[in-house]
């Protein structure tokens, strides 16, 4: 959402057809125009222009799916699901690798 009011850790925001006042607390004081992760609500995450905008397409293309057009969804999609993915993706994407060079085990390997 972007900010389009501030004031102290309160700001007034638009985003995704609505305005909302949203609770500032987690992310410190806002200025107008500054870009917000929300949930419930709540900022959680000051972020840059580029990376909302690929918030806002990926929840697009989740309302899209909701409503029935995943073929259009899933055409559209610059990503894949966890669940499209092969073992060594899902690896990286975890940080598995990276678990295992540094001594961490898996519940397997502890029993």
């Amino acid at each position: 959402m972007r900010v389009i009011e501030a004031q102290g850790l309160q700001a007034w925001c638009d985003g995704r057809g609505e305005r909302r006042r949203i609770d500032t607390s987690l992310v410190g004081p806002c200025s107008v125009g500054e870009w917000l992760l929300v949930f419930l609500d709540a900022a959680r995450e000051k972020l840059d222009a580029t990376r909302a905008a690929e918030i806002d397409a990926t929840l697009s293309l989740v309302e899209r799916a909701l409503a029935g057009d995943a073929p259009m969804a899933r055409a559209n999609a610059h990503f894949e699901l966890p669940s499209a993915l092969g073992v060594d993706d899902l690896i990286r994407l975890t940080g598995g690798a990276q678990a295992a060079r540094c001594g961490h085990r898996s519940s397997e390997e502890s029993t």
